[in-house]
């Protein structure tokens, strides 16, 4: 376990929270908002500091787990994230916001399932379906970015859809949310 301070009860509370938050933000801000996410992609400057912040967890990580039969390359390893921190911001251009976001889903979504893993309630698995959705989005927006650009662009084509993903998205916050607070231990 690495985050053992992150039980389930916890997760949910920081999950429901954030989704109703954001996408009410996101509701409210509508525009502003999806004008912001159409140019995401190709941001340099959200690049640069999405992939500090997927380095530096990341280089926590290898710092601090228990690695078992790999424990004897924790050096190396921390030789290699910071090198590869280096090289994708030198030699990355296209598209370098979304492969750091889909670094950070792929690092994001282990806590949420480690505070899941093994525990008997059902309503546990809307933790795991978000976190499995943002492995899934993770794996793609770092192999072929250009598919989150395609997402953005459906999701705010029209003020319709939009309104209705979020919505959706403050739906699901909620019933996390109410999950935490009635079943979650």
């Amino acid at each position: 376990m690495i985050y053992t301070f992150f039980s389930l009860r916890t997760a949910g509370f920081v999950l429901g929270l954030a989704m109703v938050l954001a996408h009410i933000l996101a509701l409210v801000n509508g525009p502003a908002l999806r004008a912001w996410l159409t140019r995401l992609p190709r941001s340099r400057p959200a690049g640069i500091a999405l992939l500090s912040v997927a380095g530096a967890w990341a280089f926590w990580l290898v710092a601090t787990m228990d690695l078992g039969e790999f424990d004897k390359y924790r050096t190396l390893g921390k030789i290699i994230v910071p090198v590869a921190y280096f090289l994708s911001l030198q030699f990355v251009d296209e598209f370098l916001a979304v492969r750091a976001a889909g670094m950070l889903c792929l690092l994001a979504a282990e806590p949420f399932l480690e505070a899941a893993f093994l525990r008997p309630e059902v309503s546990r698995l809307l933790v795991v379906v978000l976190a499995y959705a943002w492995i899934v989005l993770g794996m793609f927006w770092v192999g072929t970015p250009y598919v989150m650009r395609n997402q953005i662009a459906w999701i705010t084509r029209t003020a319709e859809r939009w309104k209705v993903g979020c919505v959706v998205g403050i739906a699901y916050g909620a019933a996390i949310l109410f999950c935490a607070t009635v079943f979650y231990a």
